[in-house]
């Protein structure tokens, strides 16, 4: 019976991730999902777009773009293969966001510069007269890169419904055991024991298509086009809040991205190569999810007062299983930094970055349910 080091449950962006940094340090690791081949779902789908966010001074904000600055340095270095740093257009939505172009550009480290409307025309982007252009940014290849993350750690096709513990070590179906366990298991949570975070689920879809347009760079608006890339463009993704999408999008799930897309850029002769869809994973505050897990049943048992905000109550937490969740629509952005704040945090005691430690969302939870 194998003992690995660490096994990770969920091989999206997340789970892959975490692996691949768990199994940069020496670590013997183990990734385990139900399908046969990672990112096969909300991953998958994703538009996998590496580019800043602009906006208000928040701490959203700044940890995706500091996420930011990290994926385009991890990417490049070690997966230039599965990353296009084609640069990337932002292009305000509003005639408002546009008026303050440099007021968003100031809250952002990463390299960029202002186009103009003669620069943007010579793009091929229409009917815009200002954007800020990131030279950093890109796409990926988001089952391209996820294989890669994983290559040479021990993948294990098993649909776990329980986790036992054991002496010192957790043991996971079909007699897999491990010292320690993350839960990387996108939109589904895990059973009752991630409810207290209040994971949801956000629906996107993506087209990749062919075209005969040779476009230079990625840009995005209401929504993101690549660069054109072996002929094949790629657009994505929608964000459809709804536990039946295809109801909403009448079996056409790439509508509303094809017509957001041609009021940005010119596409010539578009033919669909292949259609993505999965469901991505969202935490109520948009942050990701890092660390331990609470045993959140001990805990209204024995300290029912917390129901009434009594803040002073120990936190126990199951032994041994951490969580990495709630990456939203940039989980390809957040996850290589996440992924290493989280492995120093298992297995190094560095303290997590509270805006991102999922304890934060236990006692509203808990007031709540009073509520």
């Amino acid at each position: 019976m194998d003992l690995y080091d660490l096994a990770v449950v969920g091989a999206g962006i997340a789970g892959c991730a975490a692996a691949q940094e768990a199994k940069s340090r020496g670590l013997k690791v183990a990734i385990i999902d139900r399908a046969q081949h990672p990112a096969t779902g909300g991953s998958g789908a994703a538009g996998a777009f590496i580019s800043p966010k602009l906006g208000s001074k928040t701490e959203l904000l700044e940890l995706t773009n500091l996420a930011f600055d990290y994926a385009v340095e991890f990417y490049s270095k070690r997966y230039l293969n599965y990353f296009k740093q084609s640069g990337i257009v932002r292009i305000p939505p509003t005639l408002k966001d546009s008026e303050i172009l440099l007021f968003h550009q100031s809250l952002i480290a990463a390299p960029s510069r202002v186009l103009g409307k003669e620069e943007l025309e010579e793009l091929g982007i229409k009917g815009e007269s200002k954007a800020l252009f990131f030279k950093d940014g890109g796409v990926c290849d988001a089952q391209g890169l996820c294989r890669a993350l994983i290559e040479g750690i021990d993948y294990y096709a098993l649909d776990v419904k329980e986790i036992a513990k054991g002496d010192g070590y957790v043991e996971i179906e079909q007699n897999l055991r491990a010292k320690k366990i993350i839960l990387a298991t996108g939109y589904q949570g895990f059973g009752e024991k991630l409810r207290y975070m209040g994971i949801k689920g956000l629906w996107g879809s993506r087209g990749d298509f062919f075209t005969d347009s040779k476009i230079a760079v990625s840009m995005h608006k209401k929504v993101s086009v690549s660069a054109t890339i072996n002929g094949v463009v790629k657009i994505g993704a929608t964000h459809v809040k709804s536990s039946d999408p295809c109801r909403l999008c009448n079996g056409d799930p790439l509508a509303p991205l094809v017509e957001a897309a041609s009021k940005m850029v010119d596409l010539e002769n578009l033919r669909i190569k292949e259609i993505f869809c999965g469901m991505r994973s969202s935490s109520h505050d948009f942050k990701p999810l890092l660390g331990r897990v609470i045993d959140s049943d001990y805990m209204l048992t024995h300290y029912e007062a917390i129901k009434r905000g009594y803040k002073r109550a120990p936190l126990k937490y199951i032994e041994n299983i951490f969580v990495f969740n709630g990456m939203g629509g940039r989980g390809f952005v957040f996850a290589p930094l996440m992924a290493k704040w989280l492995i120093d945090f298992i297995f190094e005691g560095k303290a997590l970055d509270s805006r991102v430690d999922a304890d934060r969302l236990f006692l509203k939870w808990a007031r709540r349910l009073e509520a």
